[in-house]
């Protein structure tokens, strides 16, 4: 078990980059391994335990993958039964994108993770799924997910919830599927299936809130593309210039898709001092540098459309929500207790350990802001979130924080601290 200690000190300064955007970084080598046909080019890709999984996943169906440090070669193909289950360890989305093709294959699967991934909601996908005929089915509507070769047929589905995860997965099987396959959302869900797909040549096009594509027989296009950073990576020190004083820092390279950019307009709202330098586009995605300075935060209320643009990173928004002037209120985010552990719960009992007061409720939180933060030992509880926002805590809390079970950080984002320490943190 490793232990990141975490230590309050002075401002944080200086220019760094994140990790390559892991939504991205999934989307890239599944989709340039399975769907397209000749050699895409990745640069930039995160090696993090959630990616690296998937890539373990794809190399596992026959596709030859060419790895040197951050840049992938991949040698698209027809894909081929694999000799064993495929193992996704701890990537949610591994698992719901990579069932979504595999539903399509003239071959049978198994697709299984780790304990926790194996107590995440399958459901989800497996009833869309097989309203399109997938012979799908999971343990207690849970992984393993065991996949039997099917004639798809395009449907008409209204997504009960907004969820880039299921979409994809529908979205990846009506590839195969006879006739045009349609999505309603009720929300804007992230769209980095949408994009990527529409870029290697997918027929695939937006009305208003729906989703319809029209599959092909004609092999989709490899890609030669450079991973941007990822919003949900720099979001750890974003929120930290933002509550530890006198910081000034700039993030270089961020993917600023608008369905992944909640948490920057809610600390804007929150009176935050943040700038957006737009530099272009990547792959069809949008790419800037953020400057951030500390600054005085007051409460806000979020809830609605904004909990699905922000989904992952209402862990980090609760440590800014303790140093904010005045209440913070959270709702419509019962999907935080479905995610790597139930996030209300565990950040509330661990910032409870903290000397801080969560008041839970059904699908949110709310915090009373100007909290003092104590040292002390926490536990990571294998959420990679997690782990990275009591890191936060501890630059602005009264003595060390001792944060247990921290190396799941990897997850998403190799050498956290070392990039922390390169802005100034006391953190290791």
């Amino acid at each position: 078990m490793q232990t990141l200690t975490t230590r309050p000190g002075g401002a944080l300064r200086g220019e760094t980059d994140v990790p390559g955007d892991k939504s991205i970084s999934h989307r890239a080598v599944m989709f340039g391994g399975l769907l397209a046909r000749g050699v895409s080019h990745v640069r930039g890709w995160l090696r993090a335990g959630d990616t690296v999984a998937t890539l373990s996943a794809v190399k596992g169906l026959g596709i030859q993958i060419d790895e040197a440090d951050d840049t992938l070669v991949i040698h698209g193909d027809t894909p081929h039964a694999p000799t064993q289950t495929l193992d996704l360890v701890n990537a949610g989305t591994g698992i719901r994108l990579l069932a979504g093709i595999l539903c399509g294959q003239p071959f049978p699967a198994v697709l299984t993770g780790s304990e926790q991934l194996c107590r995440r909601p399958m459901r989800r996908i497996i009833e869309p799924l097989r309203l399109m005929g997938a012979g799908i089915t999971g343990r207690d509507e849970c992984a393993p997910l065991t996949i039997q070769p099917a004639a798809l047929k395009g449907i008409d589905y209204r997504l009960p919830v907004a969820s880039a995860q299921v979409k994809s997965a529908i979205l990846l099987a009506a590839l195969f599927a006879k006739d045009e396959t349609r999505i309603t959302q009720p929300a804007p869900a992230r769209d980095h299936t949408e994009i990527m797909l529409k870029a290697m040549g997918a027929d695939i096009r937006m009305e208003g809130d729906t989703v319809i594509l029209t599959p092909s027989a004609t092999p989709l296009s490899p890609l030669d593309m450079t991973v941007p950073g990822d919003f949900s990576s720099a979001a750890f020190p974003l929120v930290a210039a933002c509550i530890v004083p006198d910081s000034d820092i700039t993030l270089r390279h961020i993917n600023l898709n608008t369905t992944r950019t909640g948490l920057l307009d809610v600390l804007v709202r929150m009176g935050a001092d943040i700038t957006v330098i737009p530099t272009g586009k990547e792959a069809g995605e949008p790419v800037g540098d953020l400057h951030v300075r500390g600054g005085t935060l007051k409460g806000v209320e979020v809830g609605g459309e904004m909990v699905v643009r922000m989904i992952d990173e209402f862990p980090v928004l609760m440590i800014a929500a303790t140093q904010a002037e005045g209440r913070t209120v959270v709702r419509d985010a019962a999907e935080l207790r479905v995610k790597e552990t139930d996030r209300i719960a565990v950040m509330a009992r661990e910032l409870a350990a903290l000397g801080v007061t969560v008041e839970e409720t059904p699908d949110g939180f709310i915090i009373e802001g100007g909290q003092a933060i104590n040292g002390g030992h926490v536990h990571a509880h294998d959420d990679h979130r997690v782990a990275m926002s009591l890191a936060v805590a501890g630059l602005v809390a009264a003595s060390a924080v001792h944060i247990d079970d921290a190396q799941c950080a990897g997850d998403s984002f190799p050498d956290f601290a070392g990039t922390m320490r390169k802005l100034g943190a006391d953190m290791a």
